[in-house]
């Protein structure tokens, strides 16, 4: 008999389990911006998730219109920023390190920390009319998951020009470009994330476990030293420049912002 757990205190998110399989809903209406205590409640369900051997597989998915528009702006002013990364990074550095087999299922809109989030998963499905991007130059700052770990997935070119220019892209080209595993439409991204979790349900937890850490051997070790650096660069550098504070203060005032250069 499979053992059935809905956790129903969690304010950001729901997380159903019916092993093998944990399914983590983000939740935060209208669009799941990812807020702090949505950080805290990822980490503490990841942390509960890997602790059960019963569990083999990880869905995440987004309520309502989207997957999620990404980390909360006001939380990347410079006397929030340094703590809202850590918790940000500890939740991807979790989903990178699980054991588990993660599946994002992706509507909407998946943009910046959202794309992250998604990106990270080891496998990807989403609907041809998702939006996709990471817009976090239009505020004077980078993703630093993206500028890490994008490359690999989509090639240098294509990570580029995404991460530079922050434009947004379909789920139909997320899908050609190599960002998701597959591209369909709304009604079937269900049925498709649940062929994957079948197969994924018929296979042994421990060889799948095992199977997962060959595979991420070599980019893991350049994750952890990439995403390090990244972050560094992040505080030492763009958040002492003057643009960065505009476009977030910008975006926050809901105008243009006025770039310096400096």
């Amino acid at each position: 008999m499979a053992a059935t757990f809905v956790e129903s205190k969690l304010a950001r998110l729901t997380v159903d389990i019916s092993s093998p399989v944990a399914r983590i809903v983000l939740k935060h209406a209208p669009l799941n911006v990812v807020d702090i205590p949505m950080m805290e409640e990822l980490g503490q369900a990841l942390r509960e998730i890997e602790a059960r051997s019963d569990i083999s597989v990880i869905v995440i998915s987004g309520d309502g219109k989207a997957y999620s528009v990404g980390v909360d702006v006001a939380a990347h002013t410079p006397d929030k920023v340094e703590g809202m990364l850590a918790r940000f990074h500890g939740v991807v550095r979790a989903l990178v390190a699980t054991k588990k087999v993660t599946v994002a299922a992706v509507h909407g809109h998946c943009l910046g920390g959202g794309a992250e989030l998604a990106m990270v998963c080891d496998v990807v499905y989403t609907t041809d009319s998702a939006q996709w991007g990471f817009p976090e130059i239009k505020l004077g700052c980078y993703p630093p998951v993206a500028c890490t770990a994008l490359a690999a997935l989509v090639g240098q070119k294509r990570a580029a020009e995404l991460i530079l220019t922050g434009r947004t892209i379909s789920g139909t080209e997320a899908a050609e470009i190599g960002l998701a595993n597959r591209a369909v439409p709304e009604a079937e991204l269900a049925g498709a994330v649940e062929e994957c979790v079948g197969r994924l349900r018929e296979l042994s937890p421990a060889a799948l476990a095992v199977t997962k850490k060959a595979i991420y051997a070599w980019d893991s070790m350049h994750f952890d030293k990439g995403l390090a650096r990244a972050e560094k660069t992040y505080f030492e550098e763009l958040m002492k420049t003057a643009d960065a504070q505009e476009g977030v203060r910008a975006f926050m005032d809901k105008r243009a912002p006025k770039w310096t250069g400096k």
